[in-house]
């Protein structure tokens, strides 16, 4: 077998994926900690150096800016230099950087504006009620997650069968308004990069001759993760001529929910022709005990392209398992947990709690405030959406383009300069009627307003137009400190004096840190604002607080994808939660679930705890709550159930809110078994008690079996062994 440059370090498949012929298509089954990422970027590397191929013939798509900009990273250090115009980048990014090659085959004009999610919301509210569309029969984001699903899947509204769904049959007319609006007005939005990159490719058959000449190789990462468009994208780039290199697993495919298609990846055989399969199974994350129980626990899934987890690192401690009363109960073991971790040397942000649903979040925020610990929830609000960067850079992008509608309407009269709603409705009208942009039409009707309307007008267009000849010549950072300045906004916050004024003005200094930093690369194609703006604009790095400091990180186990932590602790494992109440009657579904707690459990590396309430508020009322079908499906002999450690001492801690319509009645005195108790039977399985009559050797239990449902069994006769 060849050896890989600078390939120290790569196990036996991972070099042979490197290596693989130029000439062979393969899909590389990744199991979760198997290393990815080195064998994507050695295998380019391999390709530049030792088959003599240009970067610049290579497409590499990743799903984050983040693993995009490693990838860079690790690219430019194995070769020595820059990576300069290589095509790497994710779906969006990519599209994004095609379309503004071809902007006028593409039906759009070079300056073409792209819409975040929170302006797609404006449009989309502003145009519902222009038609009067009642939102309260027809929510926003409901509208608009329509709108995208149905681009995710290449549908314009023509394509839409409604059928008698009368939702669906409004909402693709509010989809056909929206449409000509972007169309009108020079507008793409998210899902609209991926499909008009297809459509440009699909219907100019130069230019996709072009580019599958152009990129002998195509390398997708995370290729579980793709939705129909996406597949169709890499789909229409592969001809006989080009090889593609695909990376994933089926069984971390949990982004269902928005879109993705498990079946693409378990279509590659077909579709890419020949292909190779090699499955790298060698994992450098977690301890052999994690590793077995979760292989174990994804097994019972069905259809599935079979790989099975192992690692040279020794079998490491068992599984914890907590069976707590209540979800208070649950938090404070687990966050004394995470104090005994820190007492015996572990930094805090080495211990993750991972929940399925955000609100589960509360209580143990409520613990960990109570023990005065540093935590933090991963996954909340980006910077570049932060209010106070999105008005910065509506001046950055008015400045350079004053056709920009949609910064135009967001700083207008932001800091307030006396421009009100029934003048920027008069340059709406005059825009609409005379097909300009609302900069020209402030312009045009500035003179024909009220005397202080149209000397507010004045000045903002003044403003706008001195900013745009001061900065011209500046460099990207001072353009933005400049900006700031001059717009107003640092004086608007440092003359706020609420509370978070401050880190407002910290992340406007912040925002000219990230215009420092900025690399440009496609020079040819946008200048190096247009191509800060499309970075501020397409910024998926989903990390909300990235400081420093040592804080426990929380977050639902879909955001910890990706990652990993020496100390995991996943709660919530209950029937109608993990799994959802919604997934367990079809089968696609229920089997998501399981994936996703697959990939809860192999975030951890050396210590993992699973958990779970025996009963549980919801909504204002206690409800009985049985351990989730997940906990049956992973072998005992990975398990350690832990002793509820949680003494009387403390139970003033947990006491409840009990519903008025339900009473919960005390265990007796003298009996062994408690309601929630787990309990195991020589027949019927694993179940939990959940209700009891009598006392003593005539004691009756009632106990919901995972297999066989609810049964009454007499404890004296029942031999039920305790967990």
């Amino acid at each position: 077998m060849i050896t890989p440059p600078n390939s120290d370090g790569l196990n036996e498949k991972q070099k042979q994926s490197v290596t693989l012929s130029e000439d062979t298509s393969a899909l590389i089954l990744a199991g979760a900690g198997s290393g990815k990422t080195r064998v994507l970027t050695h295998r380019i590397h391999y390709l530049v150096s030792e088959k003599n191929y240009y970067s610049d013939d290579i497409l590499a798509v990743t799903f984050t800016n983040k693993a995009a900009n490693e990838m860079k990273e690790r690219l430019s250090e194995l070769l020595y230099q820059p990576i300069g115009r290589m095509w790497v980048g994710t779906f969006h990014s990519l599209a994004h950087r095609l379309l503004r090659a071809h902007a006028i085959d593409a039906n759009l004009s070079p300056t073409f504006q792209i819409l975040d999610a929170q302006d797609q919301f404006r449009i989309i509210k502003r145009l519902m009620k222009e038609n009067g569309v009642d939102e309260t029969k027809f929510p926003i984001r409901k509208v608009q997650w329509f709108i995208n699903q149905q681009k995710d899947e290449g549908l314009q509204p023509h394509n839409i069968d409604a059928g008698y769904n009368f939702f669906v049959k409004q909402s693709t007319k509010i989809f056909d308004l929206y449409e000509k609006h972007c169309q009108a007005n020079d507008l793409i939005d998210f899902a609209g990069l991926l499909m008009k990159s297809y459509e440009l490719l699909k219907n100019n058959s130069s230019l996709l001759e072009h580019y599958q000449n152009k990129f002998k190789h195509i390398l997708v990462d995370e290729f579980q993760d793709t939705n129909r468009i996406q597949y169709q994208f890499i789909k229409i780039l592969h001809n006989e001529n080009n090889h593609i290199f695909c990376v994933g697993d089926d069984d971390q495919s949990i982004y269902g929910w928005r879109g993705a298609r498990i079946e693409n990846i378990q279509k590659i055989e077909n579709d890419f022709k020949p292909i190779e399969v090699i499955k790298l199974e060698q994992n450098y994350r977690s301890t052999g005990n994690i590793l077995s129980a979760s292989n174990a626990l994804i097994a019972n899934n069905q259809n599935r392209l079979e790989k099975s987890l192992w690692t040279e690192s020794g079998d490491g401690d068992l599984i914890n398992v907590f069976n707590a009363k209540t979800e208070t109960e649950e938090s404070q073991y687990v966050v004394s947990e995470i104090e005994n971790q820190f007492n015996q040397g572990r930094n805090l942000d080495e211990c993750a709690i991972l929940y399925r649903s955000n609100a589960q979040s509360r209580v143990f925020e409520e613990v960990l405030i109570k023990k005065n610990i540093n935590y933090r929830i991963y996954g909340g609000l980006r910077f570049f959406e932060r209010a106070e960067i999105k008005d910065a850079m509506s001046y950055v992008r008015l400045t350079e383009n004053t056709s920009d509608n949609i910064a135009f309407e967001r700083i207008v009269n932001f800091p307030t300069r006396g421009i009100g709603l029934s003048t920027i409705e008069k340059i709406r009208s005059h825009s609409i009627e005379n097909h300009t942009n609302l900069f020209q039409s402030s312009i045009a009707i500035k003179d024909t307003l009220p005397s202080r309307a149209s000397n507010a007008l004045q000045n903002f267009i003044q403003l706008i137009e001195s900013i745009k000849d001061n900065v011209k010549n500046l460099e990207l950072s001072e353009k933005v400190d400049t900006i700031l300045v001059q717009s107003g906004l640092m004086d608007h916050y440092l003359n706020d004096k609420t509370d978070k004024a401050g880190s407002k003005r910290e992340n406007l200094d912040e925002l000219v840190n990230a215009a420092s930093q900025y690399t440009h690369e496609e020079e040819n194609e946008m200048s190096e604002t247009e191509g800060f703006i499309a970075i501020a604009t397409l910024d998926s790095s989903g990390d909300s607080n990235p400081g420093s400091n040592d804080c426990v990180q929380l977050m639902t186990v879909h955001s910890a994808k990706g990652l990993e932590f020496p100390v995991v602790f996943l709660v919530g494992l209950e029937e109608d939660l993990f799994p959802s109440r919604q997934s367990k009657d079809e089968a696609h579904l229920l089997d998501e679930e399981r994936r996703l707690c697959y990939v809860g459990m192999t975030r951890a590396m050396s210590s993992l705890t699973l958990s779970y309430a025996s009963r549980r508020f919801i909504h204002g009322q206690s409800f009985y709550s049985m351990h989730s079908r997940f906990l049956d499906e992973i072998p005992r002999n990975f398990l350690n159930y832990v002793k509820n450690p949680i003494s009387d001492s403390v139970s003033s801690y947990f006491e409840e809110v009990k519903s008025p319509t339900q009473k919960i009645p005390a265990s007796p005195n003298d009996s062994k078994y408690v309601i929630g108790q787990m309990v195991s039977h020589a027949k019927f399985g694993v179940g939990t008690v959940i209700n009891y009559e009598g006392s003593g050797d005539s004691m009756r239990l009632q106990i919901k079996f995972q297999k066989v449902g609810t049964k009454w069994l007499i404890s004296s006769y029942a031999k039920l062994e305790i967990f």
